[in-house]
């Protein structure tokens, strides 16, 4: 296990290397450079797990700050593991600004491809928050 105050730093690293797509055994070994030797990679995937949790929870929040006065809506092909393979994805966003000016995030979700059907949905999500 982490030493008494890393955990929020191996959290952090274990985060970072998630995102970019680092196996676990890789990141198990990542975190071995801040002096912690004893993680394991069933541990590497119980923090990625807590930061999936993170994530769902972001992406299924209420939205309560609105009515938004703006909304744009973009999207970013990228490439991820499905699979076993390397496939492309369309990475939806939806960005609002409130009656105080301020930006939020209103929704984030993978679809197949930059579609219709892929908007519809996303849409329907976001607008059921």
């Amino acid at each position: 296990m982490p030493a008494p105050g890393q955990s929020g730093r191996t959290f952090q690293v274990v985060a970072e290397a998630y995102v970019k797509g680092v196996s676990t055994r890789q990141a198990a070994r990542l975190v071995e450079t801040l002096g912690i030797a004893s993680l394991s990679k069933s541990q590497v995937s119980e923090l990625a797990k807590d930061l999936d949790e993170v994530v769902d929870d972001f992406r299924h929040r209420p939205l309560d700050a609105g009515p938004y006065t703006y909304v744009w809506a973009d999207a970013l092909t990228i490439k991820v593991r499905e699979g076993g393979r390397v496939v492309n994805v369309a990475c939806l966003l939806a960005t609002g600004v409130n009656g105080d000016g301020h930006r939020e995030i209103l929704g984030v979700d993978i679809a197949t491809s930059e579609d219709g059907a892929g908007w519809l949905t996303f849409w329907r999500k976001v607008s059921a928050r």
